[in-house]
């Protein structure tokens, strides 16, 4: 019964890993942060999201929107 707790516990870890790597696109982040897409736009081009342009399609990293609205929200305070 342990081996299948701790089985569970590995799985649900490797999980959280791999959604904090998931790639979002502009309408994720947008619905996400619950903003319009051309603010997520204007923040990706002025370098103030953590972004990358993959041809003409901008990219995100879960883990990096998560990092960047922490920092602002402490920045705030």
């Amino acid at each position: 019964m342990n081996s299948d707790v701790s089985a569970e516990t590995a799985t649900q870890s490797e999980t959280g890993a791999a959604r904090d790597g998931e790639i979002l696109t502009v309408m994720e982040v947008a619905r996400f942060l619950r903003v319009p897409k051309s603010t997520v736009y204007k923040l990706a081009r002025g370098g103030e999201l953590p972004a990358s342009k993959i041809g003409k399609h901008w990219r995100f990293l879960r883990r990096d929107i998560h990092e960047w609205m922490h920092s602002r929200s402490k920045q705030a305070a």
